[in-house]
C-alpha cells in the first residue's frame, strides 16, 4: 500500500432514542441485541479493506454514544488492527447532551477517540423545545463540562439558526453560551425543511431568506470577533482546530463508510449502503453512484472552503488541463457580482455573501468548465 494517500473512515450508527422533527438523516430505534449485530457487521465490512492507511475516523448518526463506551471502544479498537492508522490521527465521535456522563467520556477517551462533536443546537429553552432536543442548556453545559474532565480538549458544537421567529438577540445568546463553554471548533446550520420530516408534515417553514442571511452574516462577524475563524460554509474553528476528517469531502479525497446509508468515494468510484439496517445486516452490497473526482466536482467542493480553488492545486492534480480549467473559472467569476468573491490569478474564494447565495453561483462559475 505505499504510496496510497491517507483515507478517512466514517462509521455511520443510525440508532436514536428519538426522531428530531427536522432530522431527514437515516436514524432509528434499535435494541441493545440489533447494536450488537450492527457493530459486529460493520467490522467485518472493514476487513474488505485491511491495511489501508487512515489518518481520520468519524462516529455519526444517529446517536453513536448510543453504543456505549464498551461497544465504541471495540469498534475502535477493531479499526486499529485492521488499518494502518497515523499516529496523530483525528478520531470524532458524535454524541448528544443527554446519556451521557463522566465515566462515559473518559472510557472513550481512553480508547483513543480525542475529539468530540455534540448538537447543542440552541442554547434557549423554547428554540430547544422547538427543535424537539432532549436536553436543556443546563445538560449541555453539564456534558461539554464532564468531556473536559474526561479528557477532551478538542471538541465541535453545533449550532442551527434560521428557526422560525429566531432573532439575532436569541441566537447571539446561544453564541455567546458556546463561547463561555471554550470549544476549539463550533459548526452553525441554517434549518432547512427537508420533505418526509415531521416539521415538513407540520409545514413548518424557516426564517426567510433575508432575514436568515442577516443572521448567518451576523453570526460569522460575531464568531470571527471570539476567535473562531470560518473556513468552510457552516465551520469556523480555533487556530489549527478546522475538522480534518470533513476536509477529505472539501478537498474531494478518498474515504471510506461503514454502515446503512455511508457513503464512499474510493479508486476514484462513489457508492453507498442503502438506507435499510435490515439490508446491511443481511450483506446486501453498495450501490453505485458513478464515478467521481472530475475537476468540476473538485471545485465545487474547494469553492465551500474559504482557502477557495487554487491555481497550484488544480495543476497538481489534473496537470495542463486543470490550469485551462481553472482559467475558465476565473473568466466566469468576472460575471458575477463582485461582492461574492475574491479572485486573483492563483486562487478563487466565495465571501461569506457568496456562500449565501452558493447553489446559484457555483452553476455560474462552473458553466462549460
Amino acid at each position: 500500500m505505499s504510496g496510497q494517500k491517507p483515507l478517512g473512515l466514517y462509521v455511520h450508527v443510525p440508532f436514536c432514542a428519538g426522531k428530531c422533527p427536522y432530522c431527514d438523516f437515516y436514524s432509528l430505534r434499535g435494541d441493545e441485541a440489533i447494536r450488537a449485530r450492527y457493530a459486529a457487521k460493520i467490522m467485518t465490512e472493514m476487513e474488505r479493506y485491511a491495511g489501508l492507511p487512515v489518518d481520520t475516523v468519524y462516529f455519526g448518526g444517529g446517536t453513536p454514544n448510543l453504543l456505549g463506551a464498551e461497544t465504541l471502544g471495540a469498534l475502535l479498537a477493531h479499526i486499529f488492527a485492521t488499518f494502518s492508522v497515523a499516529e496523530d490521527a483525528e478520531i470524532t465521535l458524535e454524541a448528544n447532551p443527554t446519556r451521557v456522563d463522566g465515566a462515559f467520556f473518559a472510557a472513550v477517551r481512553k480508547a483513543g477517540f480525542n475529539r468530540l462533536s455534540m448538537g447543542v443546537q440552541s442554547a434557549d429553552p423554547k428554540e430547544l423545545a422547538f427543535l424537539g432536543r432532549e436536553h436543556s442548556p443546563v445538560q449541555a453545559a453539564r456534558a461539554f463540562s464532564d468531556a473536559r474532565v474526561g479528557g477532551f480538549d478538542n471538541i465541535s458544537l453545533d449550532l442551527m439558526l434560521a428557526l422560525p421567529g429566531q432573532t439575532w438577540e436569541t441566537l447571539a445568546r446561544s453564541v455567546d453560551f458556546c463561547a463561555r463553554l471554550g470549544p476549539e471548533h463550533l459548526s452553525a446550520y441554517l434549518l432547512k425543511v427537508e420533505p418526509g420530516t415531521a416539521f415538513a408534515q407540520r409545514g413548518v417553514e424557516p426564517l426567510d431568506s433575508d432575514a436568515a442571511a442577516e443572521l448567518y452574516l451576523l453570526l460569522t462577524e460575531r464568531l470571527e470577533q471570539l476567535g473562531y475563524r470560518q473556513y468552510e460554509i457552516s465551520n469556523y474553528a480555533q487556530p489549527g482546530r478546522a475538522g480534518r476528517h470533513n476536509l477529505h469531502y472539501w478537498r474531494d479525497e478518498e474515504y471510506l463508510g461503514f454502515g446503512s446509508a455511508a457513503h464512499s468515494f474510493y479508486q476514484g468510484r462513489r457508492f453507498h449502503c442503502p438506507r435499510d439496517l435490515d439490508g446491511f445486516l443481511r450483506g446486501a452490497p453498495p450501490v453505485s453512484d458513478g464515478t467521481g473526482g472530475d475537476f468540476a466536482e473538485f471545485a465545487l467542493l474547494n469553492l465551500r472552503l474559504t482557502r477557495g480553488l487554487r491555481r497550484a492545486d488544480c495543476r497538481e492534480r489534473y496537470g495542463a488541463a486543470g490550469e485551462h480549467a481553472f482559467a475558465r473559472v476565473l473568466q466566469n467569476a468576472q460575471k458575477c457580482p463582485p461582492a461574492l468573491y475574491r479572485a486573483d490569478g492563483e486562487q478563487l474564494s466565495l465571501t461569506p455573501e457568496g456562500f449565501l447565495v452558493s447553489n446559484a453561483l457555483l452553476v455560474r462559475l462552473l458553466d462549460n468548465v
